[in-house]
């Protein structure tokens, strides 16, 4: 479960990174909600870090961050290449978040 946490953590830092990697900070809107979004997955991810279950309201807001960055693309029609990124690492962290809610104990085995 830290292992998910830190991994969205990594992903909401690419995301923070992400306007001028894929060269879309000239957009000023998708630039500031990618910043602003990504910032919020990076705290709320290590915030996180230690919390399981689906009371946990850090999963949550990280769960919500996920979905944001899977329909942020196509909002502000953006490149393919950081469609496919956005919506691919959205995906994973959705997933992530929902496996550490998912999670009854604290426990880093694979089967948790």
């Amino acid at each position: 479960m830290k292992i998910r946490s830190l991994l969205n953590a990594l992903i909401g830092i690419w995301f923070f990174i992400a306007p001028w990697v894929m060269d879309f900070s000239d957009q000023s809107g998708a630039l500031w909600l990618s910043l602003i979004f990504g910032a919020i997955q990076v705290i709320c991810a290590l915030c996180g870090y230690d919390k399981f279950g689906w009371r946990s309201w850090q999963n949550w807001i990280v769960l919500l961050t996920g979905i944001w960055f899977i329909i942020f693309p196509f909002i502000y029609s953006l490149s393919d290449g950081v469609v496919w990124s956005s919506v691919i690492l959205g995906i994973i962290t959705a997933v992530f978040s929902l496996w550490n809610m998912g999670s009854t104990s604290n426990s880093t085995e694979i089967n948790n």
